[in-house]
């Protein structure tokens, strides 16, 4: 019997540090295992340009969401255009995920909530009651929460985001 794939699964392209990277991921995130693990052969060297026997592809989840990430060299760079949302239940659990993931990251890249990792990677650290108070139907809370979120400069405490919601 076959494994059931999952339908969509982010491709993650590194230049040559995919497994450290899935490593790394799956060191910080619970629910998380390293999967299967293929490398480059002789075949393709003259498109790939990579050595014989070097990782190609790590499969890899992060609390149950399938990734791959692939040594693909140099020609890409990630972008904050794709990022991945970690929603967090209190403060302590937004703190875990924003020490661990920011460790050795970007700062420059550290605002309303939004950190790139060592690897380039864009991450959202937010609280899952943020969606609730942004979409309150008395837009003067959402509002405040709107202008409390904007002028956090790097990971978001919620305590002031509820004060702003409550007034």
């Amino acid at each position: 019997m076959k494994n059931k794939i999952q339908k969509i699964t982010p491709n993650l392209w590194f230049d040559t540090q995919a497994e450290e990277a899935a490593k790394f991921y799956t060191s910080i995130f619970k629910n998380s295992k390293i999967g299967r693990i293929t490398r480059y052969g002789k075949e393709g060297h003259e498109i790939h340009g990579m050595p014989e026997g070097i990782v190609m592809t790590v499969e890899f989840q992060l609390e149950g969401q399938e990734f791959v990430a692939l040594n693909g060299g140099p020609h890409f760079k990630f972008t904050e255009a794709i990022s991945f949302i970690v929603n967090c239940e209190d403060q302590e659990e937004l703190d875990y995920y924003w020490e661990k993931l920011s460790e050795g990251g970007d700062e420059k890249a550290q605002v309303c909530g939004w950190l790139k990792d060592k690897y380039g990677v864009s991450w959202q650290i937010i609280p899952t009651a943020l969606n609730e108070m942004l979409s309150d139907p008395d837009p003067e809370k959402s509002e405040r929460v709107m202008k409390a979120l904007i002028q956090t400069k790097n990971k978001i405490d919620i305590k002031t985001l509820l004060q702003a919601y409550e007034g």
